[in-house]
């Protein structure tokens, strides 16, 4: 079995044909989708923006990471609880989507980057250039992420 012919039958799946058919699903799931990157977004901005040295100064990044790692795990399981099933829906659309390759490519990186590297990074009280590096690098996996999923529905 191809690549291609395992996108074709997760298409054909139960939830992928009860999205791609209803004609309220689809967005309705999508919205919910985009409020999730939306609060994953903020929550991101929130330490990017702090380790610049700018946005809200009288927490340390470590507070701030802190404070939102709850939402920023939990907007990353809404948005995969919801972006599965619009894969579902158009899975052999994204199997022909570069879009969609360098979205999923950006995203492990992002989750392995936020994770493994940026969190404990900050935890380390590293000093204000490393900061600056490490949050510049997330802001372009994170906007790489963003970019490329919208650009999935152009393509």
């Amino acid at each position: 079995m191809s690549l291609l012919d395992f996108f074709e039958s997760l298409e054909q799946s139960g939830i992928g044909l009860l999205i791609r058919e209803s004609l309220w699903l689809f967005p309705a799931v999508e919205a919910v989708h985009l409020l999730g990157l939306s609060v994953l977004g903020g929550s991101l901005l929130m330490v990017d923006l702090r380790l610049f040295g700018v946005g809200i100064r009288s927490r340390t990044p470590e507070q701030l990471v802190r404070t939102v790692r709850p939402w920023l795990v939990g907007s990353i399981l809404i948005m995969i609880a919801t972006g599965v099933p619009l894969f579902l829906s158009e899975a052999v659309k994204c199997y022909y989507s570069y879009s969609f390759w360098v979205k999923m490519s950006a995203l492990g990186a992002g989750l392995l980057y936020t994770f493994l590297i940026k969190h404990p990074v900050i935890r380390s009280g590293a000093g204000a250039g490393v900061q600056a590096v490490i949050g510049v690098l997330s802001l372009a996996i994170w906007l790489t992420v963003a970019g490329a999923g919208r650009w999935i529905g152009f393509s």
